[in-house]
C-alpha cells in the first residue's frame, strides 16, 4: 500500500468487511458462523462509529469437491450448488446478521466477468505462463501439497482423504516475483495481519522463498469451473476465482480504469479500509496469495486480514465436514436463540486461537453468562424501576450522551479484533451493577430512606441502558429489549434467556 492510500484511508469513513467464502458441499456449520457473527459485529461498531460500511459475504461454488459431491448425489451440479447457497443465504436471518449485507456467489455472471478480466490483467502484466508439471493435490483444500506439509502421506487437515496426483499441462501464475514486494508490504503495514503470531508465520513463510502454482485444470478432467479466457480447454483454479469475489461483489470487472470515480470499488476498496476476516487455514491464501494476485492486476492491496482459530468437537478435534464433527448453526438456534449463539461465539470462543464447541459447554455458559448474567440483573434492575419509579420524571434515566463520547475505551477495544476482551470489558459492568445491588440494597433503601433508594435505583437503570448499548452490536435483539424496558419503565414481556436444566 502506497503512502497516499494509507493516508486515505485513515481519513476515509467508508469501511468494508467481508468473510471468506465457504464451499458448498454441506451444511453450514458453527465454524463459519462463528466468522460471520464477528464480521457481523465490526460491521456494526463501525456504523456506530459512524462508518458508511460495505458488508460482504456468500459462497464459493466451482471446483474438484463440488463436482464430485454433485456426481456421487446424481444431481446436476448448479443444481446442487443452488440448494446448498440457499443454506448459506439463510444464514443472514438466523443468525441476525445486518440486513445490508451483501452476498455473493460464484457462479453469478457479475462474478464470472470480473474473474475473467482479473485473469487478462494478470496475463497482460507478464505473470501467467504455461507449463507442465507434477503435483499432490488435497481435493478437501483445494491446494497443492508439498512433502513437507503432509503427515504420513496425507494432509493433516483432511487426513481421511486421498490425496490426487496431477500430471497435465497448466496455466501458473509467477508467484515467485511477489516475495521481496511482499516484505515490504508487510513493513509498511505493521498490523497487516491480526493477530501478530499469524502476521510472523506469513512473513517466515515468505521468507523462505514463494513457489510458482498452478492456476488452471483441463476442462476434460475438472469441468465445473470459469473457463480460462481465451482457451476453453481449461477452467480457472478454484482460489484463483474465489478470491477475486472479494472485489467483484464491489462492481468491478476491469473497465474504465477500475470503474467511475464514484464506483463502489473505488468508495470501499480503493480508497477506503478492506479488511477480511479468515480461519488460520486460509492465512497463506488470503495474506499472501491474494494480496500478490492484487499486485500483480496492479490494484490496490487488502487493508487488514484477520485470523480466527479453528473449532474444534468432542476430543479436541478440528471441526471439519469431512470428518463429520461439526455443529450446525440452526439446531443451536432452534434451541437457544439466535443471540445466545452470537454471544457464545463472540465472548466464549477465543478470538484467534483453537476453542472447543461443545453441548455442554454452551449450555454451561448459556446459563451462566445469560440466563443467571444478563437476564437475571435486567429482571432485577427493571423490577425496582417499575415499582418505584412512578412519579412523573423519575423513570427519565437515559443517558443524553451518546455511547462514543462515554466510552471511548470500549470501541478502542475494538481495533485488535480481540472480541473476547471486548466481552469481558462489558462484562466488568454487569458485575459492577449487580455488586451495587448487593451491597446496597436498593429494594430495602427505598423504604426506609426513598430519596437515596431512587437514587441508587436511576444509577442502575442508566448502568443497565448503558450495558445494553454496548451490547448492541453483538447481541442487538437482547439490547433493543432491554432499551424499550428502559424507554417503558417496565420490566420485559418475558424472560430473556431462559434456564436451561
Amino acid at each position: 500500500m502506497s503512502d497516499s492510500k494509507g493516508a486515505a484511508a485513515q481519513n476515509s469513513k467508508t469501511f468494508y468487511i467481508t468473510t471468506t467464502l465457504p464451499y458448498v458441499n454441506a451444511e453450514p456449520h458453527v465454524g463459519f458462523a462463528t466468522e460471520l457473527i464477528r464480521a457481523d459485529v465490526i460491521a456494526r461498531v463501525k456504523k456506530l462509529q459512524g462508518y458508511e460500511v460495505f458488508f460482504n459475504t456468500g459462497t464459493d461454488e466451482h471446483g474438484q469437491k463440488l463436482f464430485d459431491a454433485a456426481q456421487k448425489e446424481g444431481k446436476d451440479v448448479q443444481d446442487y450448488v443452488d440448494g446448498f447457497a440457499e443454506r448459506f443465504k439463510g444464514l443472514k436471518e438466523v443468525l441476525g446478521v445486518s440486513e445490508d449485507i451483501h452476498f455473493i456467489r460464484t457462479t453469478d455472471a457479475q462474478h464470472i466477468k470480473a474473474a475473467e478480466a482479473f485473469w487478462k490483467r494478470c496475463d497482460q502484466n507478464g505473470y501467467i505462463y504455461k507449463k507442465t508439471y507434477q503435483a499432490k493435490y488435497c481435493v478437501g483444500c483445494e491446494l497443492e501439497k508439498t512433502d513437507s506439509e503432509l503427515v504420513d502421506g496425507r494432509c493433516p487437515i483432511h487426513p481421511g482423504k486421498d490425496l490426487e496426483i496431477i500430471d497435465e499441462e497448466n496455466y501458473f501464475f509467477k508467484m515467485s516475483e511477489f516475495g521481496d514486494k511482499l516484505l515490504a508490504y508487510y513493513a509498511e503495514n505493521p498490523n497487516f495481519v491480526v493477530p501478530d503470531f499469524r502476521f510472523n508465520e506469513i512473513k517466515s513463510f515468505v521468507e523462505r522463498g514463494l513457489q510458482d502454482f498452478s492456476i488452471s485444470r483441463l476442462k476434460e478432467k475438472m469441468s465445473w469451473g470459469i473457463p480460462v479466457p481465451g482457451d476453453d480447454k481449461h477452467v480457472m483454479y478454484v482460489w484463483f476465482d474465489a478470491l477475486t469475489s472479494y472485489i467483484s461483489t464491489l462492481g468491478w470487472n476491469g473497465e474504465d480504469a477500475d470503474g467511475a470515480s464514484d464506483s463502489l470499488f473505488n468508495k470501499f476498496w480503493k480508497n477506503g479500509t478492506p479488511t477480511q476476516y479468515c480461519g488460520k487455514d486460509n492465512l497463506r491464501q488470503q495474506s499472501a496469495t491474494w494480496q500478490a494476485m492484487l499486485m500483480a492486476a496492479g490494484l490496490p492491496n487488502s487493508h487488514q486480514i484477520v485470523i480466527d482459530g479453528f473449532l474444534t468437537g468432542e476430543g479436541g478435534i478440528k471441526m471439519s465436514k469431512s470428518i463429520g464433527n461439526v455443529v450446525n448453526p440452526y439446531d443451536i438456534v432452534a434451541e437457544y436463540g439466535t443471540d445466545a449463539l452470537r454471544y457464545f461465539c463472540v465472548a466464549e470462543l477465543s478470538s484467534f486461537e483453537d476453542s472447543p464447541f461443545t453441548p455442554e459447554r454452551f449450555k454451561e455458559s448459556y446459563n451462566a453468562k445469560l440466563a443467571n448474567g444478563i437476564g437475571n440483573l435486567t429482571n432485577r434492575v427493571m423490577k425496582m424501576a417499575e415499582t418505584y419509579l412512578v412519579e412523573a420524571g423519575e423513570q427519565d434515566v437515559i443517558p443524553e450522551q451518546s455511547l462514543a463520547a462515554q466510552y471511548a475505551e470500549y470501541f478502542a477495544l475494538y481495533d485488535s479484533y480481540d472480541l473476547v476482551k471486548v466481552s469481558a470489558y462489558i462484562w466488568k459492568h454487569v458485575e459492577e451493577a449487580n455488586l451495587i445491588i448487593q451491597n446496597e440494597q436498593p429494594f430495602k433503601l427505598v423504604k426506609e430512606n426513598p430519596e437515596k433508594g431512587k437514587e441508587i435505583i436511576r444509577d442502575l437503570v442508566v448502568r443497565l441502558y448503558t450495558i445494553a448499548e454496548m451490547l448492541a452490536p453483538i447481541i442487538p435483539s437482547t439490547s433493543e429489549k432491554i432499551k424499550a424496558a428502559v424507554r417503558a419503565n417496565k420490566m420485559p414481556a418475558e424472560a430473556l434467556f431462559m434456564r436451561k436444566d
